[in-house]
């Protein structure tokens, strides 16, 4: 459904706060990425008004999209992480519910509706009646 976005993407790298011990505070492992909905090429101008509405409140004021990994000690596996994030986003932002039909019960479910109901008030009816006299 989406065309693959990744020349569009821009990655930034820091140290991550992740897993790693003593190679956390020598490597990069944290991946971010910054995608701009209004500036890609590759979506279409329904696509792009779409996710601009769906996704507002995620955007910064200067309209990117801004995602994050730092799960994994690696720097590849955090950018593949981040990429399908984002995707997952936006695949998701661009899902559009079926619109819901109308519909009633048929007589037949009604009918047997109240049936039950009658059935069930008729039993209870019957227990009160069972040796007790009403109290005025």
């Amino acid at each position: 459904m989406l065309p693959d976005l990744t020349p569009e993407l821009t990655f930034q790298t820091s140290r991550s706060s992740g897993p790693g011990g003593q190679n956390v505070n020598k490597v990069a492992s944290r991946v971010e990425v910054w995608f701009s909905i209004e500036n890609s090429a590759l979506l279409t101008d329904e696509q792009k008004a779409l996710l601009l509405e769906k996704l507002a409140p995620r955007l910064n004021k200067d309209g990117y999209l801004h995602l994050a990994s730092q799960e994994d000690r690696s720097q590849l596996v955090n950018k593949e992480l981040v990429v399908q994030k984002l995707c997952e986003v936006l695949e998701q932002a661009m899902h559009r519910p079926k619109p819901r039909k109308k519909t009633r019960p048929s007589k037949a479910a009604v009918q047997k509706r109240i049936e039950a109901k009658k059935k069930t008030g008729q039993k209870k009816a019957n227990r009160r009646g069972a040796g007790h006299s009403p109290e005025f």
